[in-house]
């Protein structure tokens, strides 16, 4: 079955409702694909994998999401075309199935560190979001090309009388190591609230 809040027409505009999740999540700075986001992106899979296959095993058949991410700095300079993208901060994440619980996530994370060596697995975490109300679009393309897509879900939010109240949230439903830039599918979706 297809997450409803996963879907839409490409360039559209949507208001969705985002109920409260956990997620494993891990948080770092520097560029989108360089050693320190990569080594994080790396650690969040081997706990999410682990999760399911402990989960089929309770008569949980819950499938891996999709990566996720929540972009911000304290200068958004940094986010426009030349920007030093080693300022941009981040956090990583992976949606969590809805049976683990901090305990069963502790015995996820030593079993991955004992397979695997510590790594950055004592950075990842069990991290609750409740985003609720968000503006979210489909974006197809290269994830340069988000920019001006991203201005009008921003521009929207200010003509409907709604305040941006959350982190920009990217969720990326291709894997861009398989599939060509144009192609790739991701979800900008920014938490909104009405002004006070």
């Amino acid at each position: 079955m297809t997450d409803p809040l996963l879907t839409g027409k490409p360039g559209r505009i949507d208001h969705v409702t985002v109920p409260p999740m956990r997620f494993f999540a891990i948080e770092g700075q520097g560029a989108p694909g360089g050693e320190a986001h990569a080594a994080a992106v790396a650690a969040l899979y081997p706990l999410a994998y682990g999760a399911r296959f402990a989960g089929k095993a309770r008569g949980h058949d819950e499938k891996v999401g999709p990566l996720e991410g929540l972009w911000w700095s304290e200068d958004y300079a940094v986010f426009q075309p030349g920007g030093d993208r080693e300022a941009w901060r981040w956090r990583m994440l992976i949606r969590a199935p809805g049976w683990l619980d901090p305990a069963a996530f502790e015995d996820l994370r030593r079993a991955a560190i004992a397979k695997k060596g510590e790594g950055v697995f004592a950075q990842v975490t069990l991290w609750p979001l409740d985003e609720g109300l968000c503006l979210q679009a489909l974006h197809l393309g290269p994830y340069a090309d988000e920019g001006p897509l991203i201005a009008r879900i921003h521009a929207q939010a200010a003509a409907e009388g709604l305040a941006l109240s959350g982190l920009h949230h990217e969720i990326y439903l291709s894997d861009p190591r398989r599939v060509a830039p144009e192609k790739l599918k991701t979800i900008l979706r920014q938490p909104v609230r009405a002004h006070v």
